[in-house]
């Protein structure tokens, strides 16, 4: 019966111990979170936006801006295969196109000082998901050190009907 009571004491204060701790653990987790999301939100408050026209005349025409800066965080808007006019560019051409996208995104990307080294998020949307799945591999010739993370979707129609890949960035500016 001792044997038992002693058993079941250490059992009580090492489940106690252990709730205590973890308790504790998320509690000074959540206060962390929580003072790195507020100097977060007070950076972004602080820090004024940097418009980036890539193709200025359209981008006027229809409304949009192709990339934003907001602190040390570049935001680039779906990337289209398309002329200084707006016409799409190799129409039939999925992996060209493709080309045309990073292209496009690789002069934003140093208009901010970046690379691709530096983006941390890629949404790549697609009217052809075989199309995409065949030419992935070219995405190798771009992300050399590491992959972003991201998502592919397959979606009904892009922008224009010719069109048959739109992507989406979001790079951090590195530090100098």
């Amino acid at each position: 019966m001792r044997t038992n009571v002693r058993l079941t004491t250490f059992k009580f204060l090492f489940l106690s111990t252990f709730f205590i701790t973890v308790a504790s653990c998320n509690q000074k987790a959540n206060t962390t979170v929580e003072s790195k999301n507020q100097v977060l939100h007070e950076t972004l408050k602080s820090e004024k936006p940097d418009y980036f026209l890539l193709r200025p005349d359209l981008e006027k025409m229809y409304g949009y801006t192709q990339a934003v800066r907001i602190g040390n965080s570049v935001k680039i808007g779906g990337v289209i295969s398309i002329d200084e006019k707006g016409n799409p560019i190799s129409k039939d051409d999925f992996k060209q196109q493709m080309k045309n996208c990073y292209n496009s995104i690789e002069t934003i990307l140093k208009h901010y000082n970046c690379t691709f080294n530096d983006v941390v998020l890629e949404n790549l949307y697609t009217t052809s998901m075989s199309e995409l799945q065949k030419n992935a591999g070219y995405r190798h010739e771009i992300y050399k050190d590491h992959f972003p993370t991201g998502s592919w979707i397959g979606v009904n129609e892009l922008g224009l009907p010719e069109i048959m890949i739109e992507i989406e960035i979001e790079a951090l500016i590195p530090e100098n």
